[in-house]
């Protein structure tokens, strides 16, 4: 990693409160684009399990409202909980499933009961992931933020084009918007200045959302109604169950999102500047995962995760300070409590789309970056990246390739990201940490920087 840059007061700009008028712009660019997963995941949610209008309501402001809370905690810290860096809260798009597919094979009050499960999991079983933390050197790391920014741009990639199955599938004019976004998303970056060219992902969404009205696409009239305020019901779907078999899947996908939170904080750290210890750190993510995914599991949310979302726009507009994601954590508060998500709903999902396939694109961008600096004239480091890539983007590029397998199973072998971080771990275990090393000796290609080498097990000067 490179050398922490400081202010001149000695503070790290990712501790540095920044003035208001600055603070509010950036804070409202990191709402603009994650805005539309917890939208989407209580819409889902209301669909798949046919919700009543006043339990979908009671659940988006809790969803926003956790959102929120989950972002200041990470980006504040409360003791050994939250990591302090800049980073939001939402839900988690595969929990989001899983709690649709449990409360179907059995009740809402089972799903709810799972989440709360997998809460009360995360904090237990993150003394033991970090004792496997060491087995995470920069070479995995970098395989596995590969497979997120791809995964999230496939998924986000959906916003514009739909499902392939469904009937607006390739739309003209979404794929029209989703271009038209990331053009201007583009040219803000190459041609303003200052601010203004640190506010471009969100000049992009709001740019988009422009010419979405002019054809009509948009429907912020249609999304008006409703209650002026909105609030939280605490078990809105009646008293939790608790079944431990029925769980089994969303704890698997726990274990995922573990490595998933390891390989955000690293990358999040190498973008900021700001030197981390993953043994102290990753605990301290994912111990906040956990009490806010508790919390919010008691007013029927699914399982709550940090997120990688935002990680793409600290790196895009340069703005480190953890007090803007902590004030965009602020404005998800007030949008949970107020119309404003629903208001909100009413951007085109191809402008959406198309402001996250950048910023999603980013954060593969960054992995690449990372693997950069590994020597891949080491077979054993090649062989893994290769191999581990191979395993992690397999399911992302052919979806339900494992659907024939028992649930459990294709549920753990469908998470691209879990698959990227098991399959690397192993082979760098193979290569790395057993017989002799020297089996494995590098090519004769001339080594152009042999400072960037450095491949050590468990290394994160990355």
């Amino acid at each position: 990693m490179t050398a922490p840059t400081e202010a001149t007061d000695g503070v790290h700009p990712v501790d540095q409160l920044r003035p208001m008028h600055r603070l509010i712009p950036f804070a409202i660019q990191h709402v603009l684009v994650m805005v539309a997963t917890p939208i989407s995941s209580v819409f889902l949610i209301a669909t798949a399990l046919d919700l009543s209008e006043d339990i979908t309501s009671a659940v988006l402001s809790a969803v926003f409202v956790f959102s929120g809370l989950g972002s200041i905690l990470q980006s504040v810290g409360i003791w050994k909980i939250g990591v302090r860096l800049p980073f939001v809260m939402l839900p988690g798009g595969a929990a989001t499933i899983l709690f649709i597919t449990i409360a179907q094979g059995t009740d809402v009050a089972t799903a709810v009961g799972a989440v709360l499960l997998t809460g009360v999991f995360y904090i237990l079983a993150v003394t033991l992931f970090v004792k496997l933390l060491k087995f995470f050197p920069p070479l995995v790391i970098g395989i596995m933020v590969i497979v997120i920014g791809v995964n999230l741009v496939q998924v986000t990639g959906k916003l514009i084009v739909g499902e392939a199955d469904a009937e607006g599938f390739g739309d003209p004019q979404n794929l029209f918007l989703g271009f038209v976004t990331i053009a201007i998303t583009v040219l803000s970056f190459r041609f303003l200045r200052g601010m203004f060219a640190k506010l471009s992902i969100a000049i992009g969404l709001i740019g988009g959302t422009v010419v979405g009205a002019f054809m009509g696409a948009t429907s912020f009239s249609a999304q008006a109604g409703g209650p002026l305020l909105a609030a939280p019901s605490l078990f809105p779907f009646g008293a939790p169950k608790f079944d431990l078999i029925a769980a089994i899947p969303m704890l698997l996908w726990a274990l995922a999102s573990m490595a998933e939170a390891t390989g955000q904080t690293i990358i999040n750290s190498e973008i900021v500047e700001k030197k981390v210890d993953p043994s102290r750190d990753v605990p301290r993510l994912i111990r906040a995962d956990g009490i806010v995914t508790i919390f919010g599991g008691l007013f029927g949310t699914p399982a709550m995760v940090t997120s990688g979302e935002n990680v793409g726009i600290v790196r895009a507009s340069g703005i480190r300070s953890r007090f803007v994601t902590a004030f965009a954590g602020v404005l998800l508060l007030i949008i949970g409590v107020s119309p404003l998500a629903r208001i909100l709903n009413g951007i085109p999902s191809a402008v959406v789309g198309g402001t996250a396939v950048v910023v999603f694109a980013i954060i593969a961008v960054l992995g690449v970056q990372m693997l950069a600096r590994v020597d891949f004239n080491q077979t054993g480091n090649l062989i893994t990246a290769t191999v581990g890539l191979a395993a992690g983007l397999l399911p992302v590029l052919i979806p339900g390739m494992y659907s024939q397998l028992p649930p459990n199973a294709a549920s753990l072998l469908g998470s691209g990201v879990a698959m990227a971080a098991f399959v690397s771990v192993l082979l760098n275990l193979l290569f790395h940490h057993t017989g002799k090393r020297n089996r494995h000796p590098k090519s004769r290609t001339p080594i152009d920087d042999p400072s960037k080498l450095d491949q050590r097990p468990g290394d994160y000067r990355i």
